[in-house]
């Protein structure tokens, strides 16, 4: 797949950050629940909110059906969605301005990320055509997951949700991360006070939460959010290794608390503890962008850019054929994203020798 070209439209960012940290989280919960007993346990199902705590209670689901459930041996679907929620008052729900879904064969071992771009024009249920990150304004977190659903031709089962903040507490409360900073990186963000500018030097540094959220935001390079995903992998694995070792297993309640007041999710504590059983042995096959290059058409809608696309049916094609090639993969072979299924990457090494 060729780099996309440089985008006309301003993009505003995506936050594939906290989402992959949202993970790291809940993959630490998976194992260790069990092990640290009743603490870590009520912590986990706070995550899980509903009625006037939930960021969704506004919205009627009745006109909206739930997917099947997942019963543990068929394909599970979860959609991540992070949003800048600053400014939102506590029903308010903020357009999600990162939307990937992780799609998990338990058959195969095998795991694929699919990331949709924001401005995708599609149908959303009883509302319309839209943008694709407008879906969890006009109905919550269900109408997200149907609508991405129906464009990947996928059923999403599960959702979590996730904003700003939970991502600098994270990071905070496991101690920060040495890690090098390839550049010097420099953006002046205006809104809130100037409080989310970016001013980092090259080399290797400790970053605390802060820092971290400056580096992970970044994307003023040529190849924009591509160079920037690239960092995000990249670092979030930094993170997964120091949240899934040493002091950090054992403060693991501490951990969850500290990101549950920016988080959301429909996966109760059983549900978790079922991924995470799974999750002991799965792989990392893989990473698709969505829609992919050949089948973006540019459009514009009532003078504004949107990303068309140029065949629905081609597109859900493209998702299941992807899917098809991980049961091909060889247990020591690499994902589509140059990823092998020991979970590292070329970019990584290199990123890794790079800050010797």
């Amino acid at each position: 797949m060729e780099p996309r070209q440089k985008a006309k439209r301003k993009r505003r960012p995506w936050w594939l950050w906290s989402l992959f940290g949202l993970l790291v989280v809940i993959a630490g919960i998976f194992i260790y629940a069990a092990v640290w007993g009743i603490g870590v346990y009520n912590a986990v199902d706070n995550l899980h909110k509903s009625g006037e705590d939930s960021k969704f209670s506004q919205f009627e689901n009745d006109a909206t059906p739930e997917p099947p459930k997942w019963e543990g041996s068929e394909r599970v679907n979860i959609l991540l969605m992070g949003g800048d929620g600053r400014g939102l008052e506590k029903n308010q729900v903020a357009r999600s301005d990162t939307m990937m879904v992780v799609s998990i064969d338990p058959a195969t071992k095998k795991a694929h990320v699919f990331s949709v771009l924001r401005d995708t024009y599609v149908d959303i249920p009883d509302h319309g055509r839209g943008r694709i990150n407008t879906a969890v304004t006009e109905g919550g977190e269900r109408l997200a997951r149907t609508t991405i659903g129906n464009l990947l031709g996928l059923d999403i089962q599960y959702y979590v949700y996730t904003e700003f903040e939970g991502f600098k507490s994270l990071i905070d409360e496991i101690g920060g991360i040495d890690f090098y900073v390839e550049k010097d990186m420099n953006y002046v963000d205006n809104a809130d006070l100037n409080r989310y500018d970016i001013h980092l030097k090259k080399g290797q540094q400790h970053l605390d939460g802060d820092h971290a959220l400056q580096y992970v935001r970044f994307r003023h390079d040529a190849m924009s959010d591509f160079t920037r995903t690239e960092r995000q992998r990249a670092f979030m694995k930094a993170v997964a290794d120091k949240i899934l070792t040493g002091w950090n297993i054992l403060k693991m309640k501490d951990i969850i608390e500290s990101v549950e007041p920016y988080i959301e999710t429909n996966l109760t504590v059983e549900d978790m503890l079922k991924l995470g059983n799974l999750g002991r042995n799965v792989s990392m096959a893989g990473s698709e962008q969505v829609p992919p290059m050949d089948l973006i058409g540019e459009d514009k809608v009532g003078g504004a850019a949107v990303i068309g696309i140029k065949d629905e049916d081609k597109l859900r094609e493209f998702v299941q054929e992807t899917l098809a090639t991980d049961k091909n993969t060889a247990a020591t072979g690499t994902g589509t994203d140059g990823t092998s299924t020991d979970g590292t990457s070329s970019d990584d090494s290199a990123s890794s020798s790079e800050g010797q």
